[in-house]
């Protein structure tokens, strides 16, 4: 039976999630602790740090790295409102949809200097195949760019300060030290950047794939960044962190919500800008047994927006279906960029899939419904789910 926190709908299987004694997790501990926090003495921090890190009339303060997205809006709005010269900063999303480019051209139109990196298309499409079948993310390009291209161009342009958004050890739940940590480094990347193993030089001699393609997947060396001087900072450490507050507040400054809530998930104003994102999100189902709309239903639960009775139920509806179709675009779409077979991304879903936690029938074959979702081992039982 998997075991769920007793305050929100968490699963004890989530890595680096710890549930304690009095069955409470990590990441509503986390949240709990927040309160005590002097959020305006935080403020007048983070007005310090850009100040220290403010430079002459022809530079720029900062860098903040953005996906065109709710949080992307906030940081630059907040940052902005503190009198700060940001140069923002977009590693393209593997399949950039609609709405999501739509919102990037919003997120200029704030007032900003923008430079948007585009890695090589042939070998990205490569990268996202072999992740697929080697890790079970189709997304790890963008997982690895969103880091490493933002940190190399503060490097290169000589800006000392970025500032990201939240730390998600903080939201999720994580290991006390990182959920701690205001700084963004390199042993940060490597433990919770979402690697999950494959290292970067591995792709090496892979399907064609050279060391010359992957200048832009290497972090600078530590050379590099003491010679600048570069340093990150989450944003959500200095703020309180909501992601649909940040919804709100970016939505009165012309951010587009999607029309109804996005395909496994429970609302319309977050993961709008990669039509990838359904099948990553689908994996983690499959790894862990929880996906998108176990994150957001926790987030919900904890700022007293839903009961736990009401998040269990809207878990159960939403989470975990197989993701025939993100955003209006379909799978196929989705395969046929990449060259891969329906028929092999369902053998590969199978593959990644912990039967420890879905039910299975004698055979030891997983049990599939109509549409090919599975059934959580404690779905045929909810009290098991409300009590765990």
């Amino acid at each position: 039976m998997i075991v769920y926190c007793r305050r929100c709908v968490m699963p004890e299987t989530k890595p680096d999630l710890h549930i304690g004694p009095n069955g409470i997790c990590s990441a509503c501990r986390n949240f709990e602790e927040a309160k005590a926090i002097d959020w305006d003495a935080r403020q007048a921090q983070l007005a310090e740090v850009l100040e220290r890190y403010r430079v002459p009339a022809s530079g720029y303060d900062c860098l903040i790295p953005v996906s065109g997205g709710k949080d992307s809006h906030y940081q630059v709005l907040r940052v902005l409102e503190l009198g700060a010269r940001p140069l923002c900063v977009t590693a393209t999303t593997d399949k950039l949809t609609d709405i999501g480019r739509r919102n990037v051209e919003n997120l200029k139109s704030l007032g900003v200097d923008y430079v948007e990196v585009t890695t090589n298309p042939r070998v990205r499409r490569k990268i996202n195949r072999l992740a697929l079948r080697e890790v079970g993310d189709i997304s790890w390009p963008e997982h690895v760019t969103i880091f490493t291209i933002p940190v190399r161009i503060a490097a290169q342009t000589g800006i000392r300060l970025i500032v990201w958004g939240e730390n998600p050890q903080n939201e999720y739940g994580g290991p006390a030290a990182a959920a701690a940590n205001s700084v963004l480094d390199r042993r940060w990347l490597e433990e919770f950047g979402g690697l999950l193993g494959l290292r970067v030089s591995d792709l090496v001699g892979q399907d064609g794939i050279d060391a010359a393609d992957l200048t832009q997947y290497t972090y600078p060396t530590d050379e590099e960044l003491k010679r600048v001087g570069v340093t990150g900072v989450f944003l959500g450490y200095f703020t309180p962190w909501d992601g649909y507050g940040n919804a709100l507040y970016a939505q009165a400054h012309g951010f587009e919500t999607y029309p109804r809530a996005v395909e496994g998930s429970l609302v319309n104003y977050e993961n709008l800008d990669n039509a990838q994102t359904g099948i990553h999100d689908y994996f983690k189902f499959l790894k862990y047994a929880f996906g998108r709309a176990t994150d957001l239903a926790c987030m919900h639960v904890r700022r007293g927006r839903l009961r736990r009775e009401e998040a269990l139920e809207l878990v159960r509806l939403h989470d975990g279906r197989f993701p025939w179709s993100y955003l209006g675009v379909g799978l196929e779409e989705i395969l046929n960029d990449i060259e891969m077979p329906l028929d092999e991304f369902q053998r590969i879903c199978d593959r990644f899939t912990n039967k420890k936690l879905f039910l299975t029938d004698a055979r030891g074959s997983l049990v599939k419904g109509a549409d090919g979702s599975l059934t959580k081992v404690n779905y045929d039982n909810p009290q098991d789910e409300a009590a765990a």
